[in-house]
């Protein structure tokens, strides 16, 4: 007797398929990853893709669901629109379209109380019913580590690459490498990695050692300052309103579009 397909694998099969279907009009998809949590991950995705938007067409998706952040880097207080067919609204500011948990919320401090499973269907739904339109990026967001939303973006996008962020602490660098081999057992590509909170207090240069012994490319460091912080806290991207923070990722982007061989366009 022919065996029946499993039904499981045909859902996921078909949600996959419905993904890749509504993100094609988006040129390059980059995920920002870290091993662990307090990295400054969603610091390097908001200025990354606030410095790509100034010669591109950026959206810029929280993948982290159960602590989505990126609104209150952007200032984004009201809740995004559904239209027809479930379409979900990205919600514009500073020249991104932006999708968060966040703007499903009623309270900004409303513990999301999810399991694994659940994370992944809400995650599975902003990639399948978010109306993107044409996009040069969508930059994304991860939750810290490797499990459940990383593995739904693995497995259900077709990313252009990852960037990983770092603080120069061994137990970040251990935790970065992690996120890089789960990069590699899903051949995405490695675009490079980033050392975030450089500079006295934590050290610097170690993000890029690893980066060498690992024989992936080192995109730059961002060093330590207080304003990088406040300027977030106020709902402000640093790239626009310090000269230093726009310096270091406007160098970051430089090399992850090089990565990506579209260097002239950025």
């Amino acid at each position: 007797m022919q065996e029946k397909p499993n039904p499981v694998a045909l859902r996921m099969l078909k949600q996959r398929s419905d993904i890749l279907e509504n993100l094609k009009g988006i040129k390059f998809k980059i995920a920002v990853m870290s091993g662990k949590g307090g990295t400054g991950k969603t610091t390097v995705a908001v200025n990354l893709a606030a410095v790509l938007s100034r010669k591109n067409s950026v959206g810029l998706l929280d993948a982290d669901i159960d602590c989505p952040n990126i609104n209150s880097f952007l200032g984004i207080k009201e809740r995004f629109s559904v239209k027809g067919e479930n379409r979900i609204q990205p919600i514009e500011r500073f020249g991104l379209k932006v999708v968060s948990m966040a703007s499903l919320q009623e309270e900004a401090d409303t513990a999301i109380m999810w399991r694994g499973p659940m994370i992944s269907t809400g995650l599975n739904s902003f990639l399948q019913n978010t109306d993107w339109g044409k996009l040069d990026f969508l930059v994304i967001d991860m939750p810290p580590g490797t499990s459940d939303a990383a593995l739904s973006i693995m497995q259900n996008v077709d990313l252009a690459g990852i960037v990983v962020v770092s603080t120069p602490q061994g137990v970040a660098l251990t935790d970065a490498s992690k996120a890089i081999n789960m990069a590699k057992k899903f051949n995405v590509k490695v675009l490079g990695l980033v050392e975030n909170m450089s500079g006295e207090i934590f050290g610097e240069g170690e993000v890029e050692s690893l980066a060498k012994k690992l024989g992936e490319t080192f995109l730059g460091g961002i060093e330590l300052r207080k304003e990088i912080r406040q300027l977030a806290e106020k709902g402000l991207i640093a790239v626009n309103e310090s000269r230093e923070a726009e310096k270091e990722f406007k160098a970051i982007a430089q090399i992850v579009l090089k990565q990506l061989g579209v260097q002239k366009n950025g």
